[in-house]
């Protein structure tokens, strides 16, 4: 098995974070790719084939870690694509909503409700 699980939806809140830009202050880390829960279940084959498909968004996955589990809300391609080339890890940017409040509002982010 590639992933922990694979979903269709963001069992988190919403966190305000909607642009690569905004997600650029974090910095990426390993992830391992049996830790991760898709936030999708269907992905576009030209796009996984494209050379170009990040050109224009961010290098790395968006990875959310909510209630102690980790969902990979962006990226899903370029993770079956690590896994194609027979890696385990790849490097994501991991945004911690499990952090304590007042570290997320120190890094800007909205409290979940």
């Amino acid at each position: 098995m590639i992933f922990k699980a694979v979903g269709d939806s963001r069992p988190y809140p919403d966190h305000g974070l909607a642009t690569p830009s905004a997600w650029a202050d974090i910095a990426p880390r390993q992830i391992r790719l049996d830790q991760l829960i898709t936030t999708k279940t269907t992905l576009d084959l030209e796009t996984l084939l494209d050379a170009d498909s990040t050109f224009y968004g961010d290098l790395f996955p968006h990875v959310v870690r909510w209630a102690g589990e980790l969902y990979l809300e962006d990226g899903l391609h370029r993770a079956l694509r690590t896994a194609l080339h027979h890696r385990r890890v790849l490097h994501a940017r991991v945004l911690d909503l499990d952090a304590a409040p007042a570290a997320r509002a120190g890094a800007g982010l909205r409290t979940p409700r």
